[in-house]
């Protein structure tokens, strides 16, 4: 079970003096000593266990620090930057650290990154990363470019992996997230755009990651008070290639929704994060312990006077700016387990508090039960059981993933499969693709109340999956009436039946507008078309839409009549959009994409309701008008719905279901429209074939004669 122990503040005198107050906080190379940086000139060295200053230094009156001290542990001195572009190294004897050695960079400094087992590197805030030596040959050397143009880091974190050390950091341009991951054993640099999450609608706040054997799980805090992860393979399949990750729900309503500051949080260990953070809207600061293994709240404290939302991990220590001083807070953790978490764990008399170790070498340990006495024969044993091991067939990752579908929770599962998705695609991934939807589907039916939907939807988005593969997939989602999942099938898969295209039409007619507000839906190339000048162009000009011809001249019977009558209802009935602009996206960027067999689909459409279909007509209608407004005849957007598709859809519907929709009232107006159109299509084309005539003669009569002279003037009649 996580435990908080009581608080201490550190006496920091003038901390907090600058504006942002602390600048950070960062590790000495002696156990216990930690390099406070303040925001404006000081720097300032603490023994965390006396609670008192050991040294101080400060730049001059002018200078402000811009980035966080820290001790490089192959020398043990320090390290600061000042003015953006001036790096100063000191140690324990200097006392001014105007006369420390000094170096001005040609770049500014975003930060420099300093743990045990490697030198320091200093990163660039365009993304560029140096190691301190090669850098202190030359510091004015050139420093290149990595984010693009607009890009600005937001966060960075310095770690070891698999005894290399590998840089992470996130940039942000135009509210889209991007990750970076650098390894320096091989020099790669590989770049991933963050996709949100089918949950997340919001602003992130902050950042916090740590290693997961092969990944790099990358958390982050929401405004909408939720912690949301996403793992990143630490070697990419394709280093060349702009990758995506998506993230996905890890935690809900952690910290208040309306949150937009002072909002922090760090990984404690594998199973255990801490949050800053305000946890209702009405209430003060807390620093929270959550388990995200078995996803509960394990303890809390609340911090009456504030924070800054600035959160650093240490050891055994947690450290934060509360009111004016810095506070240091003792963390104890047990192993993670049920019975601990839910705070029933019986404590033994050798059971005791311990932070979880990063890496821990079994064959050299002697602290672990394994007494000099019988070391020889312990090591002996341990490298049986590695043989033994090492004999045993590996199980396929696939076959794993298909285990834990059989009797994991959903989320474990997502965690699961996200992690099968990021690792390196083998020739047979199409085929472990549809064995682990199979999989889903089945656990589905056998169970009710399962339903693993962000799953679904990854494996939808892998765009190997097809109809006929997974037929059972778009039952459950029409089961469940999930629209959105619907969209994603229409779009991906070619073999859909009409059967079900046409009960997918059903739904997207008869689902509420309240409910599709609050449905993710892919809005791609939809459009507000509510636009007062368009509709008023509309009005002055009713002839464009009818392809130039005028039907006053034309006998069209008591129709005319009828809709001369009401020329402003028909006006408004035809230049507004009858659907909200998320049933629109459902119609044109999946019904009307859809492949499909005339004979096969009328007998599908005569299911529908009148209404529905008269709703889904004047939709149609209102395309052809938008189509109509230009030369080309065509939409606005990507992949617009062409013209023919629209005439075949309206000619559909009115074959399949006109008995039954010239009897309702509300369809009268759009029926006469659509005979006004079709009347004025044949007068054109009836014309244009009488012109094509003549100028077949003309033809004639120009290659039978041969004109002498210069000049001449001839008289044709065209009868």
């Amino acid at each position: 079970m996580a435990a908080l122990e009581e608080e201490f503040t550190l006496s920091v005198g003038a901390l907090g003096a600058g504006p942002n107050g602390v600048l950070g906080v960062e590790p000495s190379d002696k156990t216990d000593q930690f390099l406070v940086t303040d925001s404006s000139r000081t720097v300032i060295l603490y023994k965390v266990s006396d609670q008192k200053p050991l040294g101080s230094w400060s730049v001059k009156q002018g200078q402000v620090i811009t980035c966080p001290a820290v001790c490089n542990f192959q020398t043990g001195e320090y390290i600061v930057v000042h003015d953006n572009k001036v790096l100063r190294i000191w140690n324990n004897e200097d006392v001014n650290l105007d006369k420390v050695f000094k170096a001005t960079l040609s770049a500014e400094v975003y930060r420099i990154h300093s743990i045990q087992g490697t030198e320091p590197v200093v990163q660039f805030k365009e993304g560029a990363v140096r190691g301190l030596e090669a850098l202190l040959a030359e510091p004015q050397q050139k420093i290149e470019t990595v984010i693009s143009d607009g890009e600005v880091i937001k966060w960075a974190k310095f770690f070891m992996v698999f005894r290399h050390p590998a840089l992470i950091f996130i940039t942000e341009k135009h509210g889209s997230y991007f990750a970076y991951v650098q390894m320096f054993n091989s020099q790669n640099l590989s770049k991933y755009t963050l996709l949100l999450g089918p949950e997340e609608k919001c602003i992130t706040l902050n950042f916090t990651a740590y290693v997961d054997r092969k990944f790099i799980s990358l958390m982050s805090i929401s405004s909408d008070g939720c912690i949301y992860e996403s793992l990143i393979p630490i070697y990419p399949s394709d280093t060349e290639k702009n990758q995506r990750v998506v993230k996905s729900q890890l935690l809900k309503a952690v910290v208040s929704d309306n949150s937009q500051s002072g909002i922090a949080l760090t990984v404690l260990d594998r199973d255990h994060i801490a949050v800053l953070g305000p946890p209702m809207p009405a209430s003060k600061d807390c620093l929270s312990i959550w388990n995200i293994k078995f996803q509960i709240l394990q303890t809390s404290k609340e911090l009456p006077q504030g924070t800054s939302g600035q959160l650093w991990y240490y050891g055994e220590n947690l450290f934060m700016l509360h009111g004016k001083v810095l506070t240091v807070i003792p963390y104890k953790c047990e192993v993670s387990s049920l019975a601990g978490a839910l705070g029933k764990l019986k404590h033994s008399q050798d059971a005791g508090t311990h932070t979880i170790p990063h890496f821990v070498n079994w064959e050299t340990s002697q602290g672990y039960g394994l007494g000099s006495q019988n070391s020889e024969q312990s090591r002996r044993i341990l490298r049986r059981k590695k043989l033994e091991v090492s004999l045993q067939p590996e199980v396929p990752v696939s076959e794993q993933l298909l285990s834990t579908i059989k009797k994991d929770s959903e989320k474990h599962i997502e965690v699961e499969l996200r992690k099968f998705l990021a690792a390196k695609w083998t020739p047979d991934f199409h085929t472990q693709i549809g064995d682990i939807v199979t999989g889903l589907l089945g656990r589905c039916k056998a169970e009710p109340s399962f339903y693993p939907r962000n799953c679904l939807i990854q494996l939808i988005q892998t765009h190997t999956l097809s109809y006929s593969l997974c037929s059972g997939l778009m039952e459950i989602a029409l089961e469940k009436t999930d629209v959105q999942m619907l969209q994603l099938c229409l779009h991906q898969f070619p073999d859909i039946p009409e059967s079900v295209t046409c009960a997918c039409l059903k739904i997207f007619l008869s689902i509420g507008d309240d409910s599709l507000q609050e449905i993710n839906i892919n809005m791609e190339s939809v459009f507000d078309y509510s636009d007062t000048e368009q509709d008023e162009k509309m009005e002055e000009q009713p002839e464009i839409l009818q392809n130039g011809f005028s039907p006053e001249n034309g006998n069209c019977g008591n129709f005319n009549q009828k809709v001369n009558e009401k020329p402003q209802n028909a006006a408004e009935e035809t230049t507004s959009c009858p659907v909200t602009p998320k049933r629109a996206a459902l119609f044109r960027n999946a019904i009307l994409h859809s492949a499909y067999s005339e004979v096969f689909l009328l007998p599908h459409l005569k299911d529908i309701p009148a209404q529905h279909i008269t709703l889904f007509l004047q939709y149609l209608y209102f395309l052809y008008l938008k189509c109509s407004e230009n030369a080309t005849m065509t939409l606005p957007g990507i992949h617009p719905p062409t013209l023919s598709q629209i005439m075949d859809w309206i000619c559909l519907l009115l074959d399949a279901n006109f008995t039954v929709v010239v009897m309702i009232p509300e369809a009268k107006r759009l029926l006469i429209n659509l005979y006004k159109f079709v009347k004025s299509q044949i007068s054109v084309y009836s014309e244009l074939n009488k012109i094509e005539v003549s100028f077949r003669e003309l033809q004639k009569l120009n290659q039978e004669k041969n004109i002498r002279g210069l000049y001449s003037i001839e008289v044709l009649e065209l009868f």
